[in-house]
């Protein structure tokens, strides 16, 4: 029976794929490369600003003085400050970033795959995965699958990037150990779904979207802030 041991992957473990089996001709999408790292992801910045009271209008905001303030030494006090509102809204920040919690980095993995639309019809969206089969042990199969809005023109090459806590495998065989980090597996970037702006759907015949459809509403249900990618 193989050994099975808790490897910490966080730590330094990266592994890149220069190139892909050629796709056929009629493949929609091309895989031209993947790659996937430990990655550390900043906590999220609330997005909701404390809500101070406008500045009421004074002398020293009218036109002339505000230029005549700009040219002084650094280090002035601003009038505004000394004002009713002014401290209000000093009060209003601060009881803020009081109540705001302060949230650690992330520690996971980021995975990329560039892909190249064949097609003449833009990509909206494309639900992709990354594969990995230990080499020490097969039967360790292990896939991590995302949800990208791609928005790939035709002909063109995009690189995708998504973050998640779960990395290529919790559990390896101690085999694995002997070997460099980027011997560990055998890796794969298969695409399952597409779906175009013309509302055309493409879809792997072995792949069905009604399986993981619970599992795509969990991921997507909160809005989406500057990620491309999510896992599900």
């Amino acid at each position: 029976m193989k050994a099975l041991v808790l490897l910490p992957l966080f730590a330094v473990l990266s592994s890149f794929a220069q190139t892909e089996s050629p796709a056929p001709k009629d493949s929609p999408v091309e895989v031209i490369g993947h790659h996937w790292s430990s990655e550390r992801q900043a906590a999220a910045v609330p997005d909701s600003p404390a809500m101070v009271p406008a500045r009421a209008v004074i002398a020293e905001n009218k036109n002339f003085r505000r230029k005549a303030r700009e040219q002084v030494s650094p280090g002035m006090v601003d009038p505004n400050e000394g004002t009713i509102d002014g401290r209000s809204e000093a009060l209003e920040k601060t009881v803020h970033n009081a109540s705001t919690p302060v949230k650690d980095p992330v520690d996971g993995f980021g995975y990329r795959a560039v892909f190249r639309n064949a097609t003449q019809t833009k990509i909206e969206l494309i639900f992709w995965e990354y594969q990995f089969t230990e080499r020490a042990n097969p039967s360790n199969f292990v896939r991590r699958q995302f949800l990208c809005v791609a928005n790939i023109k035709p002909g063109e090459r995009k690189e995708l990037h998504a973050f998640s806590t779960a990395g290529p495998s919790d559990v390896i065989a101690a085999e694995s150990l002997a070997n460099k980090p980027e011997q560990l597996f055998d890796e794969k970037v298969v695409v399952n779904r597409i779906e175009y702006s013309n509302g055309a759907i493409l879809q792997r015949g072995d792949w069905d979207y009604k399986t993981f459809k619970s599992a795509i509403e969990r991921a997507t249900k909160t809005p989406w802030a500057t990620e491309m990618c999510r896992p599900f």
